[in-house]
């Protein structure tokens, strides 16, 4: 028996294992595909999932494998004021999702996760004590609890009976990679004459000769593409098919928007696609499931370590859930603006007001979540951003997965909670304001802002659990 079993081995699952491993939970990742996908559907990180890498350790090997791109508006390919971002990380971060996967496998693996591929999953049953995994060869695998993470067509959201309402496509997009004869600098000049009008069409160079295609579909149908389907619109659009061939993959995705019901049944749990599907507008979906994973890792852990507070595994679906609906919201917004139209016009414009730039900016990199954490500062219930400490980096100080107390003061105290919550006390941290001291979860959002250890030790318990007396002898 596992602790927890993760259904889905892509970026959602993987980093989700991995916070689990830091937490020394026992994990089984079952992947149903043998290999992994060569397709290259998410083609970067935005600046939220670049600080999550930070806060873990992971950017280092990230920033390697991929190239920074500087931060100009991002909302529906609108030009506009480049916005000022409350980060240290501002840049888009341009890394092919098959390198994201590789990365954050290798991540969880080292970390000590079983990874199973090639094995699916075709039912499941709780009980008051765990999960049990029905597997396609009949065999079973039982744990603790049990996450889907397997993608917007979800057996483990239709197996635990949570239903999934929503907008159906009101279009669909032709996706794939594939060899073309016309010349690089004849494509690109078609290219850039089409998306003046069609900003839902693009033909750009992913390397090894093969070229990333994406070009609207005819009507909704939702079969497997041709390499004729491919063709056919890219004549219809462009005036020309650019001779393409050889087909690497092939996909087609529509803009459906859909959200679960319920993040949780007992102890199954759902994160990434399996819980969330809209259009890929903004680049979101990949980094609205890492951030998923980072919210419910550390929650699930102190669950299955025991010293969970009453609520807090429930508290994933209330803040992760909104997040979601936001995003399905704006994406739906993004495609509407992506034709060229007076509406677009007028947002163009807009743009061009830098408060209005940062907040839809803030949007699509996640900068802009605030949990619910009732009236307080304004810090509170949102990520905090690193910063600079007489030695060394906050995010640095956070790669152990516990949550951290910030102390300007050097009178406060986190005895108790000590196996929780670790105590930096730093007179010269680069805090904002008069602000004297932030205690952070360990996903890095801000639950207290203050300076009086009466209200600190009165608002560690919500987060952290029971106070354990100081053991003697």
């Amino acid at each position: 028996m596992t602790d927890v079993i993760i259904v889905g081995g892509g970026p959602t699952g993987m980093m989700l294992a991995a916070e689990l491993r830091l937490h020394g939970v026992e994990v089984t990742v079952l992947e149903r595909e043998p290999h992994p996908a060569p397709f290259v559907r998410s083609l970067g990180l935005h600046v939220r999932s670049i600080e999550v890498m930070d806060q873990r350790g992971l950017l280092d090997v990230f920033l390697a494998n991929g190239t920074k791109h500087p931060m100009g508006a991002w909302f529906a390919s609108l030009p506009g004021a480049v916005p000022r971002l409350d980060t240290t990380h501002g840049y888009i971060l341009a890394i092919p999702q098959t390198v994201t996967d590789r990365l954050l496998a290798a991540h969880a693996v080292a970390a000590g996760a079983s990874l199973r591929r090639g094995v699916a999953v075709t039912g499941l049953s709780q009980d008051d004590d765990g999960v049990t995994a029905v597997l396609e060869d009949g065999t079973t695998v039982r744990g603790r609890y049990l996450v889907g993470c397997d993608g917007g067509r979800s057996t483990v959201r239709k197996l635990a009976g949570i239903d999934f309402p929503g907008e159906p496509a009101q279009t669909m997009t032709l996706l794939g990679e594939m060899e073309a004869t016309e010349s690089p600098e004849t494509i690109a000049a078609v290219v850039a004459s089409v998306r003046r009008t069609h900003l839902r069409f693009g033909v750009g160079p992913v390397g090894g000769g093969g070229y990333r295609v994406v070009v609207p579909a005819a009507g909704l149908d939702r079969t497997p593409p041709t390499l004729d389907d491919f063709r056919q619109q890219l004549k219809e659009y462009a005036g020309t098919d650019f001779g393409v061939h050889s087909p690497r993959w092939l996909s087609r995705f529509g803009d459906a928007t859909r959200l679960a019901t319920r993040y949780r049944v007992d102890r199954v749990l759902l994160a990434g696609d399996a819980a969330h599907i809209h259009p890929p507008t903004g680049g979101q979906g990949l980094n609205l499931g890492i951030q998923d994973a980072f919210n419910l890792g550390w929650k699930l852990a102190a669950s299955i370590s025991g010293w969970a507070p009453d609520g807090l595994l429930d508290s994933y679906e209330a803040e992760r859930r909104p997040v979601a609906a936001d995003v399905l919201d704006n994406s739906r917004a993004q495609m509407q603006l992506m034709s060229e139209s007076p509406v677009r016009r007028l947002f163009a414009q807009l743009m061009e007001i830098e408060e209005v730039s940062r907040f839809l900016t803030e949007k699509v990199t996640a900068l802009s979540v605030r949990y619910d954490f009732g009236p307080g500062h304004p810090l509170l219930g949102r990520r905090m951003r690193d910063v600079r400490l007489s030695r060394g980096r906050l995010y640095e100080l956070m790669r152990g997965g516990q949550g951290l107390l910030l102390d300007r003061t050097g009178l406060l105290s986190v005895q108790g909670w000590a196996d929780r919550v670790d105590h930096v006390v730093d007179a010269e941290a680069e805090l904002d304001g008069d602000v004297p001291a932030v205690l952070l979860r360990p996903d890095g959002h801000v639950a207290w802002v203050g300076a009086d250890q009466e209200d600190l030790a009165a608002h560690l318990p919500r987060w952290f659990g029971a106070h354990l007396p100081r053991r003697h002898g």
